[in-house]
């Protein structure tokens, strides 16, 4: 049976885990915010979410292994009290639910290939010396095939060439980069991105990649390697947790109607290089990011009915084994500590409310001071009394991708070991209409102190981030904070769905975080936070009103939360609407949830403050 990890550790050592957590939420830790520990603040514990990639070196590829069994598909029960809600999986049944992941695997170019081979090619038919000898071993077959389909190497194109001579493969893939020496690293992504398509449609069990390329430039070659297969592990990911298919005719000529999965095809890919070695190191840091996007993108992905704040926030206690330390708030918590306008969100729904703080101490100080980000985790947004349309308001499960991609940020910088302190805070809310649901008009008093109006509850996330901003700012004292959020429409109406809205009170933090975008490829757009918005959000019966009018929305909404963030704390909002569900699909995302942000923000750390916290 083929061997898989999560975050390098053994799948027994993850179920022990599990189950020790399992023991300690029973138990119920003391909180770790003094101001909570005469309270009862119990963490909790869930299921481990999906096993992500396995990468290893040989210098000859080893023959595909048994597949893992395939997972059982789980029904959806309500449970008891709570209407339209799925009862916790024990960690060995949600274990068994999980996709088989992509295992990489790094070897020799003079490595035997697999039967379904991908190489790179250049514009004009550019090809490295290890393509070049495949070419002379057919019998220059690659070049007559590419000359007769007017092939040029041009990026985003391949062709495909079937069983050719004198090779041991039954298909070769010949697959355009344009001018490598051009090519940044997130280029060679898309570049990898694009194999992996190619390779996927052909329905392989196994296929090889040949990773060297003609004229790179200053581009080593095993930087290269790593982010091709970088970008082909984030374009492998599919969430079919919950497809299924009939086996059809029993034998006797009746549908037995029984149910199944649908399997996953491709589970090995061997990257071949110059050196495995070297490649494989560069690709720890880039694996431990696509763990934490294959995280963010498995939350977006969820129904609302199986991930309630609850849910969520036992699903982050779980993540306790990455070497994150986390607490959880829960409702009794939240009430005592004044977090009235988060509660106000949650206070229709009959799912209680939640806020999650994820801790990473990786700084060789402690008295560094930590990092902050903060996410919006609106597990469904039905508007509450100012209810939504009908049309397209299932897509509001998606409402909890800022928190989502927190998660996937903090999974992302314990995986690699990151040498800096962070904090990710999330706020976990529900908002349902009702006989309890907040009313238009309601004023409440916010952690701050300061009261806020509630004109529409349709504007729901500014009032879970104002909370959570003003407890991590007051508690953690951080160097920045920078929150996510699935914020405002229009801020699609202003960039459409391919540039996130960045807003910020300190232009060095703006400026990195424009830095990290070109780099990652995940965009960001500057937008204005000027006097004038913040004047249309005063209110002529609280200190502020949580609704600007018909114009500006993305800004106003910004200028709401600049009212919880303190006058020396650097600052930036990141307004994801667009960006984190239901984004254009592009050669490293075909998936409704994008996790967009954990890129970007890991980059961003590692660019601008790792060095000096080491």
């Amino acid at each position: 049976m083929a061997e898989f990890r999560l975050f390098l550790k053994p799948l027994a050592d993850i179920r022990s885990a599990l189950r020790q957590a399992g023991r300690a939420a029973a138990r119920g830790p003391r909180p770790s915010d003094p101001r909570l520990r005469d309270l009862a603040c119990h963490g909790l514990h869930f299921p481990a979410e999906r096993l992500i990639s396995t990468a290893k070196i040989e210098s000859t590829p080893a023959p595909v292994g048994a597949r893992a069994r395939p997972r059982r598909h789980a029904a959806m029960r309500p449970a008891a009290g709570v209407p339209g809600t799925r009862p916790s999986t024990s960690p060995e049944e949600h274990l068994q639910e999980m996709t088989t992941p992509l295992e990489i695997v790094f070897a020799r170019l003079d490595a035997a290939h697999e039967a379904t081979c991908a190489v790179l090619a250049g514009p004009d038919l550019a090809l490295s010396p290890a393509v070049q000898s495949l070419d002379g071993l057919s019998g220059g077959q690659l070049v007559k095939a590419a000359e007769a389909a007017e092939f040029k190497g041009k990026q985003k194109t391949a062709i495909e060439i079937l069983a050719p001579q004198q090779l041991d493969m039954q298909r070769l893939l010949l697959v355009g980069t344009g001018k490598a020496a051009e090519q940044e690293e997130s280029d060679w992504a898309t570049i990898g991105g694009h194999a992996l398509g190619q390779i996927a449609a052909r329905k392989t069990l196994a296929a090889s990649l040949v990773a060297e390329v003609a004229r790179p430039g200053d581009t080593r070659p095993e930087t290269i390697a790593a982010n091709l297969a970088f970008g082909a592990l984030l374009r492998h990911y599919a969430f079919r947790k919950y497809l299924t298919k009939k086996t059809g005719d029993d034998g006797n000529g009746t549908d037995n109607g029984e149910q199944k999965p649908a399997a996953d095809r491709l589970s090995k890919l061997v990257v071949h290089c110059v050196d495995p070695e070297k490649a494989k190191a560069a690709f720890e840091a880039k694996r431990a990011v696509a763990d934490g996007i294959y995280v963010a993108r498995d939350l977006v992905n969820e129904p609302a009915n199986v991930l309630g704040p609850v849910e969520f926030a036992e699903r982050v206690k779980a993540l306790e084994h990455t070497g994150l330390e986390v607490e959880i708030l829960d409702d009794a918590a939240l009430k005592a500590l004044g977090m009235n306008t988060l509660l106000s969100v949650a206070q229709g729904s009959a799912r209680p409310a939640r806020v999650a703080i994820m801790q990473w101490h990786g700084a060789k100080s402690k008295r560094a001071k930590p990092l902050a980000f903060v996410g919006k985790g609106v597990v469904f947004d039905t508007g509450g009394i100012s209810i939504k349309p009908a049309a397209g308001m299932e897509d509001m499960k998606g409402d909890m991708g800022g928190a989502a991609a927190v998660v996937g940020l903090m999974v992302a910088l314990a995986a690699r070991k990151a040498p800096v302190n962070a904090i990710g805070a999330i706020g976990l809310v529900e908002n349902m209409p009702s006989g309890t649901a907040t009313r238009p008009g309601d004023i409440v008093v916010s952690l701050s102190g300061q009261t806020v109006e509630n004109l529409n509850t349709d504007a729901e996330g500014r009032l879970v981030l104002a909370d959570v901003l003003w407890y991590v700012q007051d508690r953690f004292k951080p160097r920045f904070v920078i929150d996510l959020a699935t914020l405002t429409g229009a801020i699609m109406v202003a960039l459409g769905k391919s540039f996130a809205g960045l807003f910020a009170n300190d232009d060095k933090l703006a400026d990195q975080l424009i830095a990290a975008s070109k780099a990652t490829g995940e965009k960001v757009w500057r937008m204005p936070l000027d006097k004038s918005y913040d004047r249309m959000m005063d209110s002529k019966n609280a200190d502020v009103k949580n609704m600007g009018g018909r114009w500006g929305g993305a800004c106003t909404a910004a200028a709401f939360l600049k009212r919880f963030i303190k006058a020396d704390v650097a600052w930036a909002h990141l307004d994801i609407a667009g960006t984190a569900m239901d984004a254009p699909k592009s050669e490293i995302n075909a998936s409704w949830g994008s996790g967009w942000g954990v890129q970007l923000l890991d980059r961003f750390i590692a660019e601008n403050y790792e060095k000096g916290e080491k």
